[in-house]
């Protein structure tokens, strides 16, 4: 695929301006599109290669004068608390079909739409339903998009391990989502970001749809113990039955940056590893890091001399 020119909604989050990093280290164009675009820039300042413009996923202008004269698309937004008119459809649903069809008008080549492990039209939880159906707005919009679904995302910043971690380190009790039974394959942000450029590149047609994890699956009171011998400490795991998270979720709500959200809890309840039947990251010829890689490399404890 010859590309000049890559758009990146959300390309100042978590995931975005990893893949915006990638992406100019390979000597491509990207534009940034975001709603807080020209405020927070991804690293390095606005170039030849970058540009940075304003674009709500929500707004179709905004989106439609974001996606001209691109031959490759990544849609990296996602919303894991509802404000106002911030809705999980609104954003996850109706902002994905916009990217979509802005794609389609202006004959890009490549989409890469993130979504996650788990997402179902079907399910309960808004915030997984609403993945499920914005998978299904992108594919109605542009059917060739690609669609990725990553389990969690890990990293030296990460939202992930920097909350488990302390809690080990510091509690006596550390919490569990049920027995801690559920099944998690957790996946390097990098090695995702890297998946995305791939996809974008390739000379020949990708897979419509790539299940991204790492090389190990964890039920979630193994990767607590993990932690705990990295931590070298003994907390006491304690099993708390799913009905109270969603009260606590709920409780958490009200707060303006909830740390437990009715999504988590939602995503909690069912295993969260790549199906086996799915393309993952071999796939696109990258090998998956280990948890264990990064926490010996960005969360050891700093040595003293």
């Amino acid at each position: 695929m010859p590309v000049e020119q890559i758009t990146v909604f959300g390309g100042t989050g978590f995931l975005g301006r990893r893949i915006v990093d990638r992406l100019r280290r390979r000597g491509l164009r990207v534009r940034v599109a975001g709603r807080k675009a020209g405020t927070t820039e991804p690293s390095g300042s606005a170039t030849q290669e970058l540009s940075v413009v304003r674009a709500d996923v929500r707004d179709a202008a905004s989106v439609d004068a974001a996606v001209a004269g691109a031959q490759g698309v990544v849609n990296a937004v996602g919303l894991y608390v509802e404000r106002g008119e911030a809705t999980f459809h609104a954003v996850h649903v109706e902002g994905a079909g916009n990217v979509a069809a802005a794609c389609r008008r202006h004959g890009v080549e490549r989409l890469v739409q993130l979504s996650g492990i788990g997402a179902d039209q079907t399910a309960r939880s808004a915030y997984i339903r609403c993945r499920g159906e914005g998978e299904a707005a992108v594919r109605a919009a542009f059917e060739q998009a690609t669609v990725f679904r990553p389990s969690v995302m890990f990293a030296a910043d990460d939202a992930f391990l920097n909350t488990l971690l302390p809690l080990v380190r510091r509690l006596p009790v550390i919490p569990l989502f049920g027995r801690g039974d559920t099944r998690l394959q957790p996946v390097f942000a990098e090695d995702v970001a890297e998946a995305a450029v791939r996809v974008l590149t390739l000379k020949e047609p990708p897979a419509p749809l790539y299940g991204l994890g790492g090389p190990q699956i964890y039920s979630y009171r193994q990767l607590l113990k993990r932690l705990m011998d990295f931590a070298g400490r003994r907390p006491l795991l304690l099993p708390l039955p799913f009905p109270l998270w969603d009260t606590l979720a709920l409780a958490a709500g009200v707060l303006p940056r909830p740390p437990l959200t009715e999504g988590q809890v939602a995503l909690m309840k069912q295993d969260n590893f790549v199906p086996p039947d799915l393309p993952g990251l071999d796939a696109l010829g990258i090998k998956p890091t280990s948890i264990d890689e990064i926490l010996r490399r960005d969360f050891a404890p700093a040595k003293t001399s």
